[in-house]
């Protein structure tokens, strides 16, 4: 189910717009898995930067602007910060996936029986 505008008009929802509704349509799962897939993220680049990986070249080739990595990259931070600020830059893959997984993992909850059906609308 797609993020709904509650006003009724058909504007389009900004990521962080739709994050908000996702949480508010499912609550916990929403929350829960935003979370989860963040600390994921969190310690994929921590073990990334911690290894030696050359992350500006790995950005670099995924399209990130030489200005947004030299704001981000200043040399000498350590590398929890490092790979903090990497994780950050993957903010709105995160956020994309969490739009998308949960509605997906919450209709297959309540088809299982583990979550119970939602309560119609008065």
């Amino acid at each position: 189910k797609a993020a709904a505008d509650p006003s009724g008009e058909n504007k389009k929802l900004n990521k962080s717009q739709q994050l908000k509704q996702v949480f508010k349509e499912y609550g916990a799962v929403g929350v829960s898995f935003h979370v989860g897939i963040s600390l994921v993220s969190l310690g994929i680049f921590y073990l990334a930067v911690s290894s030696g990986v050359d992350m500006t070249a790995v950005l670099f080739k995924l399209g990130f602007s030489e200005s947004s990595l030299q704001s981000k990259m200043a040399a000498g931070t350590s590398t929890f910060v490092l790979a903090y600020a990497i994780h950050k830059l993957f903010a709105p893959v995160r956020i994309s996936i969490t739009i998308v997984s949960v509605p997906f993992i919450v209709r297959y909850c309540r088809k299982i029986g583990f979550f119970k059906p939602p309560a119609p609308n008065p």
